[in-house]
């Protein structure tokens, strides 16, 4: 069921702010799944709690989040050209060129820029920029452009679930899917220990309901399901890899966010050595994610990122190893296992 729940929810079109085709998908899940419960929060979290056959001596909350990376719609020309700005850390030259979806109708567009043969010699050398790019919908007036797409619409990059090769699958949204699709894994397994499970919103731009649903959960331990950028390509050498597909799990010590539990960092270590699950550190300080906002909530939340690498993050063809999920969804009940007896 792993490899089916990522391509739904990969699929599935939910930038920052309206996850909702996303937080619908998960709820039908947990109607066929036994033990849990759920309330949805005013923000938009959806907050799951798993009765495992021992009461939780310690309050876990193990995380994902719903939202992708996308674009908006800021302004309209005379000549039904749109104007975009990016939700989320998108750089725009993965964007020009791109094919998406417009709206909640799925108005396919495609976003244009100058054409090469009227670009000066320093423009064909510059690094695209949002300013220079347009949304191209099939418009001739501004008009007609507002009734389809008015300021204010989401722009998705166009689902294109792929498996390649035996065990590598590319789409938009792995980041974070992947970690969705490993919480409803999780919840669909019979649990030793009870837990919540929180299918978060609004991370990509600024960790906002990671915020508010660790403050009503109010846990003593958090586990961050993510992807996280693997540079494992050619001309990265050494800690610039920062991480590798199919070397499994990723636990960092450090980001640009959060300092992780240093006991919970070690365990982990631990517990994939004596169950022999691959896994491996993050090999530069960068980045961050929703730990960044529950680790300092209330009174302090004790965290670590459990991470499947990922290459071309933050772009419509991000590339992951169902390998390193597999290795995840071992790990993931023996670490709750010494969380909740030895920790």
């Amino acid at each position: 069921m792993l490899i089916k729940y990522l391509e739904t929810l990969c699929d599935l079109c939910a930038c920052s702010g309206n996850e909702q085709a996303v937080r619908q998908y998960i709820i039908s899940v947990l109607t066929h799944i036994d033990h849990v419960s759920w309330v949805c929060d005013r923000l938009g979290n959806l907050l799951v709690e798993k009765r495992g056959k021992n009461r939780a001596p310690h309050k876990l909350m193990i995380s994902a989040h719903m939202d992708e990376v996308g674009m908006i719609v800021t302004y309209i020309q005379k000549n039904g050209m749109l104007h975009i700005a990016p939700i989320g850390g998108v750089d725009a030259s993965v964007a020009k060129g791109r094919q998406v979806l417009v709206g909640e109708q799925k108005i396919p567009g495609v976003i244009g820029a100058k054409p090469i043969h009227l670009m000066t010699k320093e423009e064909e050398k510059a690094v695209p920029k949002w300013s220079g790019l347009l949304l191209d919908i099939g418009c001739t007036t501004a008009e007609e452009a507002r009734r389809l797409a008015p300021e204010g619409t989401y722009v998705y990059f166009a689902p294109q679930f792929a498996q390649m090769g035996v065990h590598r699958v590319c789409s938009k949204a792995i980041d974070d899917r992947a970690g969705c699709a490993m919480l409803l894994h999780l919840l669909a397994q019979e649990s030793a220990y009870d837990f919540t499970a929180a299918f978060l919103v609004q991370e990509e731009i600024g960790l906002r309901g990671a915020k508010t649903a660790a403050y009503t959960v109010d846990p003593a331990f958090a586990l961050v399901l993510e992807a996280t950028t693997a540079a494992d390509i050619v001309g990265a050498e050494g800690d610039a890899r920062v991480c590798s597909l199919g070397d499994g799990p990723v636990f960092s010590f450090m980001d640009h966010s959060t300092i992780y539990d240093r006991e919970l960092y070690q365990t982990a270590f631990s517990v994939c050595h004596s169950m022999g699950i691959p896994c491996q550190t993050k090999s530069r300080i960068a980045g961050g994610n929703d730990s960044g906002a529950i680790h300092v909530s209330r009174g302090g939340v004790r965290t670590l990122a459990v991470s499947i690498p990922c290459r071309y993050l933050h772009s419509p063809s991000c590339l992951a190893d169902l390998r390193d999920m597999d290795a995840c969804i071992a790990f993931l009940p023996h670490m709750i296992q010494k969380i909740m007896e030895e920790v």
